[in-house]
């Protein structure tokens, strides 16, 4: 049977970490996508002679758009979503095809790449497990999987689902050689069933987010601290940003942190004067304010006044000879999706 042509669009939302004292535990989706177009040619489109074609024929060909376009590899035994795309494949049996394509969300788009590609059928769990092979850390690609305000955690596995579980990336996802093919890196560990779990927490609908981007990236790292204080507070928020009409006292609080956000303060210049001098008490209608993932950009959640918050927040920065970027969010709560046409 001749394969037909086939077209989809996947759409994986932005997320924020962490979200104050919830370090590696919680994540949020917000209304900012990752939008990949893929198109799947039938045997009558493929590449003449008289056109551009990829180096090696079975390779898709993938084009970006959006910022950090440059930084992007388009060979897509280079690039991570289409890497993970073919991870999914190759646990399948299923040799690869074509497709398109950063990280949480790129993860989610490769695993879901990889998914419509084979015709897998995957449920949201075991998506899950082929991102948290790739992606040790479960808040982000949780959030951007399933969508709204997650807590999750990776579960404890009898012995051998440990041990594929902690299967070095290098062999999940292999540093492919400059002439790396199809035969590359085949035969990848399976992820064990049930790695990470989690819950869904209510969300106040009034509140939305402020993320304020400074022009500069940050590599993620770890840190350690106080984990009575922030655990505390991390049991408060997870209901406070439920409730209806929003408590800013309680809810400013409950976002403080001491594990992470106080290793980050030397990295982000501006950080300290940001998140002590804007409060419910001098920005009425913010709730809180915290540092997003490993940043830099900041989160600021409110009920109103997003302009002279993240525009007080910009002057802060500029003070510190650093330029940002700001924009108003939404919390959304339908996680990734794929759409064929």
């Amino acid at each position: 049977m001749t394969a037909q042509p086939r077209s989809f669009v996947i759409r994986v939302p932005a997320t924020s970490a962490n979200i104050g004292p919830g370090f590696d535990v919680v994540g949020l989706s917000l209304s900012l996508y990752l939008t990949l177009t893929v198109t799947v040619p039938g045997p009558s489109d493929a590449p003449s002679a008289a056109t551009t074609a990829p180096a090696v024929p079975d390779r898709p060909t993938l084009s970006y758009a959006g910022e950090g376009a440059d930084e992007v590899p388009l060979d897509a035994y280079k690039n991570l979503t289409t890497r993970v795309a073919l991870y999914v494949l190759r646990c399948s049996g299923i040799p690869f095809g074509r497709g398109l394509g950063s990280s949480g969300a790129a993860v989610i788009a490769g695993v879901m790449l990889g998914d419509a590609l084979g015709r897998l059928g995957l449920s949201r769990g075991r998506m899950l497990d082929f991102a948290l092979m790739v992606e040790r850390h479960p808040d982000n690609v949780t959030a951007a999987l399933v969508g709204g305000f997650v807590g999750s955690y990776l579960r404890e596995l009898d012995p051998s689902a440990t041990q594929a579980a902690s299967v070095p990336l290098s062999e999940v996802l292999p540093e492919y050689p400059p002439d790396a093919g199809p035969d590359w890196g085949r035969d990848p560990p399976l992820p064990p069933v049930g790695i990470g779990h989690y819950v869904r927490f209510g969300w106040a609908k009034e509140i939305r987010a402020v993320a304020i981007i400074p022009r500069f990236e940050l590599s993620t790292c770890d840190g350690s601290g106080d984990v009575v204080f922030n655990m505390q507070r991390l049991a408060v928020l997870t209901t406070a940003l439920s409730r209806s009409p929003p408590d800013p006292d309680l809810i400013y609080e409950a976002m403080k942190d001491r594990v992470h956000q106080p290793y980050r303060r030397a990295l982000i210049p501006g950080l300290p004067e940001v998140t002590s001098s804007i409060t419910p008490d001098t920005h009425p209608g913010l709730l809180g304010i915290c540092l997003s993932g490993a940043g830099p950009t900041i989160l600021a959640l409110a009920l109103h006044s997003f302009e002279s918050i993240a525009e007080d927040a910009r002057e802060i920065f500029r003070k510190k000879g650093i330029e940002v970027d700001w924009l108003v969010l939404d919390i959304v709560t339908e996680g990734s999706s794929v759409n064929e046409s």
